[in-house]
């Protein structure tokens, strides 16, 4: 009976003494998605690293090759020598985006997971081919170049490295109009093999290729809350459990127009060090497609669903 008595006293002791603690400040810090993604559709491609639309097409790039498509998925233009024309040579195109009548390239020298040569491609949308570049900025520590945007609200050019340990832990913003290198943004956590980046009303948003394709896991959309600090928090937008099958997830964005997210999806091929190596059973070749996805404000009770 004594330690029943004891106990319960503390008890109401205890909900005393917290009920005289001032409530702290409510964190800052928002740690739900900002939307949920409903799938659409989807679309076969030939390009395999990334997709942007300027409202009125989609472009992908592939390793070596630009495309542009018609909104009904119908490609319309190609250009598979896009390196003619480089300062610096190149091997590999990675995430895109487009601005103002141009696609931004992530460009690089890329052979078994290590980058080099990083440069910012800047092609006209129009005829795709090549209208001016500016190199990256070395002392900023990055490795390696995935994916690329433009934020047009600051005007400011991000990049993201697919590789980890320092280079991965980053983002990298140069300035749209004198191509100057500005900072590095630290982000905590860190995601794991980031593919693309994009910016969208004032957030970034990084695709990872986080999910193991062996053991069926899904990859990864994260949204990135970047201020004038060093560091940016990270929180997980989506988890994509709608594709096909789980393979490695690329470069996407928000189409201007329509609002629709863009994400690009390869599937059937084995993926060692960001190289190409053989195929899972059932397929004799790798498939690109486009998921389209329709964007509404977070719900709990919606996330997630078709």
């Amino acid at each position: 009976m004594a330690i029943r008595f004891h106990y319960a006293a503390l008890t109401v002791l205890l909900a005393a003494l917290s009920a005289t603690i001032p409530a702290q400040a409510a964190s800052p810090l928002v740690t739900q998605p900002s939307y949920n993604y409903r799938l659409i559709d989807t679309f076969e491609v030939k390009g395999r690293q990334g997709v942007a639309s300027d409202g009125k097409y989609y472009y992908v790039s592939g390793s070596k090759a630009l495309y542009k498509y018609d909104k009904q998925g119908k490609l319309i233009q190609s250009n598979e020598t896009p390196f003619e024309g480089y300062p610096i040579a190149a091997n590999h195109i990675g995430g895109i985006d487009v601005f103002n009548g141009e696609i931004f390239v992530s460009a690089e020298n890329f052979m078994d997971g290590v980058g080099k040569d990083i440069q910012i491609a800047i092609h006209d949308a129009e005829t795709l081919k090549l209208k001016r570049s500016f190199s990256f900025e070395p002392s900023s520590g990055q490795q390696e170049v995935s994916g690329i945007c433009v934020d047009t609200d600051k005007r400011t050019v991000w990049m993201v490295s697919w590789v980890g340990e320092e280079s991965g832990r980053y983002i990298y913003e140069y300035s749209l109009d004198t191509g100057k290198y500005l900072r590095k943004v630290h982000l905590q956590p860190p995601p794991q093999w980031i593919q693309g980046i994009h910016y969208w009303k004032g957030k970034l948003f990084v695709t990872a290729d986080d999910g193991t394709a062996d053991d069926d896991e899904p990859d990864n959309l994260y949204r990135i809350d970047v201020s004038d600090k060093s560091y940016a928090p990270v929180v997980r937008e989506k988890v994509f459990t709608e594709v096909k099958r789980q393979g490695e997830i690329e470069a996407g964005g928000v189409d201007p127009k329509t609002g629709e997210f863009l994400v690009l999806f390869n599937r059937g091929s084995r993926i060692v060090l960001g190289m190409v190596k053989g195929f899972y059973p059932g397929y004799d070749r790798e498939i690109s497609e486009v998921y389209r996805f329709r964007l509404t404000p977070f719900s709990a009770g919606k996330q997630n669903k078709k």
